[in-house]
């Protein structure tokens, strides 16, 4: 009998329940009695001992439905050793938990925030394995995450709809894609919807050079300009303050995101009207796209095969085309950025795309 403890832990995504589901069928077919006990709501369920004790059947006819059916929060690794209101001390309960329940596994689907916990819950004694979930793509140890393609789908269908008004009315939209420290969504979903200029977190752009190229376009013939925006772009002037100075100014900061102080700026410069799009968390939602699913899929049958021999410790990921383990003491703590000059920069900049820099 394997008893297996299971949680969604963050932001939801696409494809968290087609991993879930991955990982219950391969148990499940390798013949092994199999308890599963789902924690509701992420590691507030573990802390709390919310859960429910789930069958096959519960994993049945989910592939193709989006968010998680245990739900998920967000359980913050910087707090996590605090004691909660109460005075309860969330890591002791955690694991006094899981010992209640005889569990032989916890496994963890998340993002960044969630395998520093993981990584926690493994140094203190328990039996952890993770699955890679982030629209970012930015887990270090893995090239891709789950849910990413999914969101680069949708923030693309935005931008392609923005294309038939932009070229009505001759005008330069800004669409705003989700990533505050990692710009791999918004390129992707930049190069496949055609966007002329995009900006990212990893590259500091400069107003002028980003309103020069709008201005070049114009003077080429094109009566539209499409930016594709991170939501944690940054100006070199902003990147080059201390932590300090930017956490100071953005205090006082009159925006409600980058992407309207952008707008305002270019306007300025070029004198040209400016619209804002923000997809935002439209491109969580929905049901997974192909590739996620059968993706999702073969990372939790790993899993399940990890479970059956007994190999913890590890997060399910995804390198050179084959479905790896990766420790989890690699993998904590770390972002997996864009780097300024790699290849698909170089290859968008061959393209004519701006980065602005």
């Amino acid at each position: 009998m394997k008893r297996i403890g299971m949680l969604t832990s963050g932001g939801d995504c696409q494809a968290l329940n087609a991993a879930m589901r991955g990982v219950v069928k391969s148990l499940s077919n390798s013949g092994e009695d199999v308890e599963i006990y789902g924690f509701l709501e992420g590691y507030r369920g573990l802390i709390y001992g919310n859960f429910q004790m789930l069958t096959s059947k519960d994993f049945s006819g989910i592939l193709t439905k989006g968010g998680t059916i245990l739900g998920s929060s967000r359980t913050p690794f910087k707090t996590i050793k605090d004691p909660d209101e109460n005075g309860l001390n969330k890591v002791e309960a955690m694991k006094q938990n899981y010992y209640k329940l005889r569990l032989d596994c916890l496994v963890v689907l998340g993002g960044n925030g969630t395998h520093k916990t993981a990584n926690l819950l493994r140094e203190e004694g328990l039996n952890v394995i993770t699955l890679p979930k982030t629209i970012d793509n930015d887990l270090y140890g893995t090239d891709m995450t789950f849910g990413f393609q999914s969101a680069v789908n949708i923030a693309t269908d935005c931008i392609d709809c923005i294309h038939t008004t932009a070229s009505s009315h001759g005008r330069v939209f800004i669409v705003e894609v989700m990533g505050h420290k990692v710009g791999y969504l918004t390129l992707n979903a930049g190069m496949a919807g055609g966007a002329d200029i995009i900006l990212i977190p990893e590259i500091p752009y400069d107003i002028k050079k980003v309103a020069a190229a709008i201005e070049k376009r114009a003077k080429n013939g094109s009566k539209f300009t499409i930016l594709a925006v991170a939501e944690g772009a940054i100006s070199k002037e902003d990147a080059a303050l201390s932590k300090k100075e930017y956490k100071e100014k953005m205090k006082n900061y009159k925006y409600p995101s980058v992407s309207y102080e952008i707008a305002e700026k270019i306007q300025e410069i070029t004198g040209k009207e400016v619209r804002v799009t923000v997809p935002g968390h439209t491109q969580r939602g929905g049901s997974p796209c192909p590739y996620d699913r059968v993706f999702a899929s073969r990372l939790g049958a790993e899993a399940g095969r990890l479970i059956l021999e007994g190999e913890y410790g590890f997060m399910v990921g995804y390198k050179n085309r084959e479905i790896v383990k990766v420790p989890l003491a690699d993998v904590a703590g770390k972002l997996k950025m864009v780097e300024p000059d790699s290849t698909i920069i170089k290859e968008a900049k061959m393209l004519g795309i701006s980065f602005g820099d």
